[in-house]
């Protein structure tokens, strides 16, 4: 007997499906929210994880992850990444304009022979 999945079923509303099915086709999107789309229509229509991810050239633990968050979350909302938290700025929006006008503005100005800022002689002058 085959294996027979743990995991709950998923339902889509009618809107949700036709909302998924035109993510799907869509080449508009990003091929992230269409591959995840793809998945979750999968997984409705009864299709095993094993075969999933055959279907889609794409590995277990990724078919997991997606239709995990799609229990969980709902299904249109698991199609976007989930925000990271990242590194914290360095460097102020004040210091980056800053450094952006001077990228812009010719070396000459500043005493310099050169026509164009090189790397070296920019990082030189900011410091």
């Amino acid at each position: 007997m085959p294996f027979q999945s743990t995991k709950p079923r998923l339902t889509l509303s009618t809107d949700e499906l036709a909302t998924l099915t035109g993510i799907s086709k869509s080449r508009n999107e990003s091929n992230g929210r269409v591959e995840r789309a793809k998945i979750l229509l999968e997984y409705h229509s009864g299709e095993t994880v094993y075969q999933i991810a055959r279907n889609l050239r794409t590995s277990r633990p990724k078919i997991d992850l997606q239709v995990g968050k799609a229990l969980q979350m709902g299904a249109i909302p698991s199609l976007d990444d989930i925000p990271r938290t990242g590194r914290a700025a360095t460097i102020t929006d004040d210091a980056k304009a800053w450094l952006i006008s001077l990228a812009c503005a010719k070396p000459l100005d500043f005493g310099y022979a050169n026509e164009l800022w090189t790397t070296a002689l920019l990082v030189e002058y900011a410091q």
